[in-house]
């Protein structure tokens, strides 16, 4: 059995809600990873797909990811979706709405001080990325930092209240307390288009937990993308399968 015929196996055995909302992260579950998130490369068929499934949901989509909203759209141009960024940070509750934002906190401008001066930062390999509201270290080029990585954001906001941390695939990001994907998810949940509906949430990273939590919460269904723990009932074994089981909302 070739890797395309599993995942397609894999994908066609789990379960489409016939009244469903759909919420989905973006790198790793849509996406294949890059070494900075600048570097990913979006094939031209997932912008059409997500077009379609959009339309075939009347609007029940939703991107919830840790990139900015406009960053998003960049990538996904010309369709613009409803979705959430910043792990929960911005929201854009219609596809051509505005984002709502909050204000960016004192904190991250401390934080954001501390990392530009940080011995371990310049020069290191490591990659510092600001999105106003939170900052995130990579740590792709350099897996072995991990733990410098962890050590360091872990100083740099101890006496930042506002503040905490959020792990990620080769990144660690700081962000203030609150929201989070599963806060996006609730939210989505109580308005049209997505209300009444039986939430699906696909994601592949230890952030997507909390969506996980949301839409189990909801009588929904949390699938995680490849490997790892996680408090999703399903999973998918990767990005194919995961496209291959997307397809499946356009043939309900």
């Amino acid at each position: 059995m070739t890797t395309e015929t599993a995942s397609a196996d894999a994908a066609h055995s789990l379960p489409v809600p016939d009244h469903p909302a759909l919420f989905l992260d973006f790198d790793g579950t849509l996406i294949d990873l890059a070494p900075e998130p600048d570097l990913v490369v979006v094939d031209a068929g997932l912008p059409d797909l997500l077009g379609a499934i959009q339309a075939r949901l009347d609007g029940a989509l939703a991107v919830v990811t840790g990139r900015e909203l406009s960053d998003l759209d960049t990538l996904l141009a010309p369709l613009q979706i409803a979705g959430s960024g910043m792990h929960g940070l911005e929201r854009r509750e219609d596809p051509t709405g505005p984002i709502a934002r909050p204000t960016q906190l004192p904190a991250i401008s401390r934080l954001r001080e501390r990392l530009g001066a940080d011995r371990h930062v310049r020069g290191s390999g490591l990659l510092v990325e600001d999105k106003g509201l939170t900052i995130t270290v990579h740590y792709r080029r350099v897996p072995h930092l991990k733990p410098v990585v962890e050590d360091l954001m872990r100083e740099a906001i101890a006496d930042l209240p506002e503040l905490h941390l959020v792990p990620g695939k080769m990144l660690v990001e700081a962000k203030p307390f609150g929201d989070s994907k599963g806060t996006a998810i609730e939210a989505f949940l109580a308005r049209a288009p997505f209300a009444g509906r039986t939430p699906v949430f696909l994601g592949d990273d230890v952030s997507d937990e909390d969506g996980f939590r949301a839409v189990a919460k909801a009588g929904g269904i949390g699938i995680k993308i490849g490997t790892g723990d996680t408090r999703a009932p399903l999973r998918l074994p990767d990005i194919t399968a995961s496209r291959a089981y997307l397809s499946r909302f356009l043939r309900r």
